[in-house]
């Protein structure tokens, strides 16, 4: 793989004198672009990419076409540079779409690869990485949960796992949900009695804990059973939940009969247990299919220029759960298009099955199986049935996609709603296309986070959510008119530097299609609050015209309903009873305080478990276990003389030397 960067472009072809401000419209937007408006535009944009059009090879691999700051527009792939990017320097027969990105092309990057599948994988990377404008993109990139059966422990361990698979072991999934992993994991915790406790808890068990008293452990940490019978359950789990389960839930069956007849009634009953928390994991999945072991299955509806990808995960005959996603795409694009994007960056960081079915013919659908085949190490079949039982899958899976669409479009049209009769109760121009709650949490001034939640059209976008760490030396404990402060003046700072109010005044929104600057700005405080918020907004340089700013004290006896309202240079306020703004406001306030509650709580925990060793510099994980295995707690640690943490097997004469003298100087 190499890259080439070419900068060079021609003065005479990006200056001119054409006002092209115009143009720069947003890949989603309504508005139509007209060539005969902008001929010049176009035309330049045509020039540019003409330029590197004539030095390039005749090769696969990837293409960037970036904007005059320097940001990607646009990621392809092609199987041939030259011919692929030839096609948009023809400068005629372009959609809308297309147009406005040649208009807005300043440069262009490349990639050459050795293949064309290379390449298809490197522009699924790419496109997540960059978040172009004008490709499909996957917003919700959630990682999705998976049941290890780990490999690297004497009792392997059964837990639920999400992201990189750096852990030993065999990984089953993935699975709509954590509920459906929850469930699948209680369910096989009582079929084969395997251990879900961590290692450091399973090494210093004295006794069974409470799983093995309700029989959903076998009590391997206190050899409550051989490590022969144990590693017998493992494989049985593994064979499970590799599609061999007849075959188990036989052998089950055979050992429950034999304990019958030999009259150990306790043991018989045991395998009937186990058996009806198998029938238990086969029983409850709503919808299975008898011609499909393993399969994902995806199908695309469109309704008002927005997009729904819903998708299946059937495993070991079994479905596993669904989940829809709502890719940005631009409305001229087609659901062929759209699905095969979406399908590309949906496996870029995680193993495709066997099979994968598809509502729509996708273009390149074997150079896609190709690809998934390499980096899954099996064979990869794609499909878009059209008959039969799979079809007939196909069309539930599109079934529930329009019900996942229509009620998200209800949702934001609801939501639409009430951020008019938002702006109209706090007097804004318009409605706020981006609202933001700003609160603090902390116990007489002990691990102070602020907290920064989001609300638009959609709802709450919690993928923009942010916490605040309190940096400040001056700041004072309980002081949460200063942590007001330092939160605005953080987060405004780093907004004014990233993105400058000129690039969002004019309506473009961000990588992700929502604005990046609110438009009104909720503090959970009243007087003081709103003051200190607005020091901090004018220290940065925004006024008070480029974001609305209103505080909210809570009423009398902290009651909802009672709420008054504050606004710089106006006096106080209250919204009618039952005023549907003020329940909304009452929401997004108590979004906010469960947010920074929970960022809270969360530094809580971790400041009460930290452990001292974590503090010594050149002391990493295997080292602290090696201490803490040889001398048993950290107080002992604390205690040993210089000589005895030499003894300590894998710890060095500098290493030792480290831990003593952190624990003598501090006292």
């Amino acid at each position: 793989m190499s890259r080439n960067t070419y900068n060079d472009v021609p003065p005479d072809i990006l200056d001119n004198e054409e006002d092209d401000e115009s143009v720069a419209i947003e890949s989603g937007s309504d508005v139509e672009f007209d060539l005969e408006a902008h001929p010049g535009s176009v035309q330049r944009g045509t020039e540019v990419i003409r330029h590197f059009w004539t030095t390039l090879p005749n090769a696969p691999g990837v293409y960037r076409m970036l904007d005059a700051k320097g940001d990607v527009l646009y990621v392809g792939k092609a199987k041939s540079l030259k011919n692929r990017v030839g096609s948009y320097a023809r400068g005629q027969a372009h959609s809308n779409r297309i147009a406005r990105m040649i208009a807005e092309t300043a440069s262009m990057e490349f990639v050459t690869t050795a293949t064309e599948t290379e390449a298809l994988l490197l522009e699924a990377n790419l496109i997540k990485q960059l978040k172009p404008r004008y490709n499909v993109l996957l917003r919700d990139d959630k990682s999705l949960p998976y049941i290890l059966l780990t490999a690297d422990h004497e009792a392997p361990q059964l837990v639920k796992h999400r992201g990189a698979r750096k852990r030993k072991g065999d990984y089953y999934g993935p699975f709509a949900s954590v509920w459906a992993v929850n469930r699948t994991i209680n369910a096989l915790q009582r079929a084969f009695l395997l251990r879900s406790c961590n290692d450091s808890y399973y090494e210093n068990r004295t006794r069974p804990c409470l799983l093995f008293q309700i029989k959903r452990c076998s009590g391997p940490c206190t050899n409550e059973i051989s490590s022969e019978d144990y590693a017998e359950l493992v494989s049985e789990a593994r064979a499970f939940l590799s599609g061999k389960s007849n075959a188990v839930k036989q052998r089950i069956t055979d050992e429950m009969q034999l304990a019958a007849e030999e009259l150990e009634f306790e043991r018989a009953a045991r395998c009937r247990d186990r058996l009806a928390a198998l029938s238990a994991i086969q029983g409850v999945q709503g919808i299975n299919t008898q011609s499909v072991e393993e399969a994902d299955v995806f199908a695309l509806d469109e309704q008002a220029g927005q997009f729904c990808v819903e998708v299946f995960f059937f495993r070991n005959w079994q479905n596993w759960g669904n989940r829809a996603y709502f890719p940005k795409a631009d409305k001229s694009m087609s659901r062929e298009e759209v699905l095969g994007s979406f399908l590309a960056q949906f496996y870029d960081d995680k193993p495709a099955p066997r099979l994968i079915l598809l509502s729509h013919e996708i273009e390149d659908a074997e150079l896609m199986a190709a690809a998934l085949s390499t980096r899954a190490e099996s064979r990869v079949e794609i499909h878009a049935p059209q008959r039969g039982e799979r079809r007939q899958l196909i069309e539930y899976v599109l079934h529930n996609a329009r019900e996942a669409l229509g009620r998200r479009l209800a949702e934001t049209s609801s939501q639409q709603k009430l951020l008019v009769s938002l702006g109209q109760a706090f007097g804004l121009p318009k409605a706020p296309r981006r609202v933001e709650v700003y609160d603090n949490s902390h116990i007489m001034g002990t691990n102070a986070v602020g907290a920064m939640v989001v609300a638009g059209a959609g709802g709450f976008m919690k993928q923009h959510y942010r916490t605040f760490n309190m940096k400040s030396e001056d700041l004072k404990p309980g002081d949460d008119y200063g942590m007001m402060r330092e939160m605005l003046q953080r987060r405004f700072a780093r907004l004014v530097k990233e993105e400058p109010r000129g690039s969002d005044a004019d309506g473009q929104a961000g990588d992700d299609g929502f604005p990046a600057w609110p438009d009104l700005v909720l503090i959970d405080g009243g007087k003081g609050q709103l003051e200190a918020a607005r020091q901090a907004l004018a220290e940065v340089g925004v006024s008070e015209n480029d974001v609305a700013l209103i505080g909210i004290a809570k009423g009398r006896d902290r009651d909802a309903g009672r709420e008054t309202f504050f606004k710089p240079g106006e006096p106080p306020f209250k919204m009618p009873p039952r005023d549907p703004a003020l329940y909304f406001v009452q929401r997004l306030r108590d979004e906010a305080h469960r947010f920074a509650i929970g960022a809270h709580r969360a530094k809580r925990k971790r400041e009460l478990v930290k452990n001292p060793l974590d503090e010594i510099p050149g002391i990493g994980p295997t080292r602290k276990r090696a201490l803490l295995h040889h001398f048993g707690t950290v107080k002992a640690i604390q205690r040993a003389a210089l000589e005895d943490l030499m003894k300590a097997p894998g710890v060095n004469a500098a290493t030792a030397r480290a831990v003593y003298d952190f624990f003598h100087e501090r006292g």
